[in-house]
């Protein structure tokens, strides 16, 4: 079976069905190993989100 970057990129969770058709063509010339490193990228914003969801930052400015 041919390597479908699109389809990797939706098992990782990525909403591809939103791309437009220019975004696809660009997705669908990826290799794995690009497609590898995104999802990689993808894992660890989504864990630095993790850790600071709920904290809140209040900024008062004055004058």
């Amino acid at each position: 079976m041919a390597f479908d970057p699109i389809r990797k990129l939706s098992e990782a969770g990525n909403s591809v069905d939103m791309l437009t058709d220019e975004q696809k063509a660009a997705f669908s010339s990826l290799t794995e190993h690009e497609v590898e490193v995104l999802t990689s990228v993808q894992a660890k914003l989504a864990t630095a989100s993790a850790e600071v969801e709920g904290q809140d930052v209040n900024i008062i400015r004055i004058g």
